[in-house]
């Protein structure tokens, strides 16, 4: 006994050694791993406290502006991958001749019946009013599920992807009514219209540009992919819809807008609060046309005649780039520019667009590479900073009882004249100077038909606004 002892006494200590270094390599191992998660956590967690900070500054998160501020930056994304899934099927897998008849037949089969069933969202969303949440909800959960239709026929391009495609866009306009409707319900105090929706607008020009990318490396893996990612984030839309505030879905005090005068005994609607609305929305009517008028003029364009020194790929991403940062920044420049008379700068938006274009007709040939990003990214400015001054005359000259309604309206014409153009782009042969043209006619008419409207309202100043209240 003694010597088994013995001879256990030395290999005892010998593996407790052993077990404490095993032990502690277990736990430098372990420690290690809580350090990397934290190093890999904080950023993540540090980006969404980021996040969470500027959305609900200044009062946004107290009233909820915050939360409607990320509910349309999930919108944007969501938006932003079914879009990149498209163009990958309709746009970038054909020649450009098909591609051509693709997207002609995509406007055909999905704006032509939007562009009836677009008078009919406001109105039908002004006899819900007490359900706003409920309706941004189910336009989340309507483009989730379609998403996931259009998986199936996303690598074909079949025609079943058509109606499909058409019903995201009119859930997609479901959803911006709506969130129109709702911003004045949410306003912080001492915060104007224009500047909350500056907020909300750059909160998904951002979500965008990253959704984007991250789209394209989804499309890598499979065509399908970005229409998955689509429909995760718009699941996580729906419930965020519900996190918003009760107050949304209160209508104490609304009523119904139209775009036309009554008649004697009727509601008043836009005509009846001034001309600066009418004006600014013929203004911006023309502005959007131009946007949908170069958006599918120079996919096509540069795709087949790149610019100079350029690839395709590249010109298209130029372009686009440009066209998202004269966005942002004019969105940005609304909010400094808010306590500015609106018709003025909605003038001055045109003349800078005509400007633009007019540049671009001439210099199209020496200087392509130039005035092409010039003419997009002014686009992009100018149709910011004049939807946000159409915002501020829409606060300032439509009683409150009409407000929501009139908000529905105005973005439904902006919206049509978007398609509009889109189709003349589309229509027009594939030439640079020819497209360009075109655009300034499109711009030099809306400054025809509003410009000396405006002006005449921004001199009669508050006299006619005080008339109207």
């Amino acid at each position: 006994m003694a010597a088994a002892r013995a001879s256990k006494g030395p290999r005892g200590p010998r593996f407790s050694r052993a077990s404490t270094r095993s032990g502690a390599g277990r736990d430098r191992v372990r420690r290690a791993g809580r350090s990397a998660g934290r190093a890999l956590h904080r950023p993540v967690t540090g980006a969404a406290r980021g996040v969470r900070r500027a959305t609900h500054a200044h009062g946004a998160g107290e009233s909820g502006l915050g939360k409607l501020i990320e509910l349309h930056a999930v919108n944007s994304a969501g938006d932003m991958l079914i879009t990149v899934a498209l163009a990958s099927t309709v746009f970038f897998s054909v020649p450009t001749d098909q591609a051509r008849g693709r997207v002609a037949l995509y406007l055909a089969v999905t704006m032509a019946p939007f562009a009836l069933l677009a008078p009919v969202v406001g109105p039908l969303l002004d006899r819900v009013p007490h359900g706003r949440r409920a309706a941004m909800a189910a336009a989340m959960l309507a483009r989730a599920l379609l998403a996931l239709t259009m998986s199936g026929a996303v690598a074909t391009g079949g025609l079943e992807l058509y109606p499909a495609a058409l019903g995201v866009l009119v859930a997609s306009k479901a959803y911006g009514v709506v969130r129109s409707a709702v911003v004045p319900r949410l306003l912080p105090p001492r915060f104007s219209l224009v500047k909350a929706n500056s907020r909300v607008t750059l909160a998904g020009l951002l979500t965008t540009a990253v959704a984007a990318p991250l789209g394209a490396g989804l499309h890598l893996i499979g065509p399908m992919w970005p229409l998955f990612g689509a429909f995760l984030v718009f699941c996580g839309g729906t419930f965020l819809s519900f996190t918003l505030p009760h107050t949304v879905d209160s209508a104490k005090g609304e009523a119904r807008a139209r775009l036309a005068s009554g008649g004697p005994g009727r509601r008043p609607g836009l005509r009846t609060v001034g001309p600066s609305v009418l004006h600014g929305i013929q203004a911006n009517a023309a502005l959007r046309a131009l946007s949908g008028l170069l958006t599918f003029f120079l996919a096509f364009l540069l795709r087949e005649y790149p610019l100079d020194g350029l690839g395709a790929a590249t010109s298209l991403g130029l372009v686009a780039v440009a066209a998202g940062g004269g966005n942002a920044l004019g969105t940005t420049v609304g909010a400094w520019l808010r306590a500015r008379g609106p018709e003025r700068i909605v003038a001055g938006v045109l003349g800078i667009a005509l400007a633009a274009t007019v540049a671009a007709v001439i210099g199209y040939v020496p200087l392509a590479l130039v005035v092409v990003p010039v003419a997009a990214a002014t686009a992009g400015l100018c149709q910011a900073l004049g939807k946000l001054s159409l915002d501020a005359m829409i606060q300032r000259d439509v009683p409150e009882t009409v407000r929501t309604s009139a908000f529905a309206r105005s973005e439904t014409v902006l919206q049509l004249s978007w398609v509009v153009g889109g189709a003349i782009g589309i229509a027009l042969p594939l030439s640079g100077e020819v497209g360009m043209v075109v655009a300034a006619a499109l711009v030099a008419l809306g400054a025809l038909v509003s410009v000396r409207g405006l002006l005449g309202a921004a001199r009669r100043g508050g006299r006619a606004a005080a008339r109207v209240r």
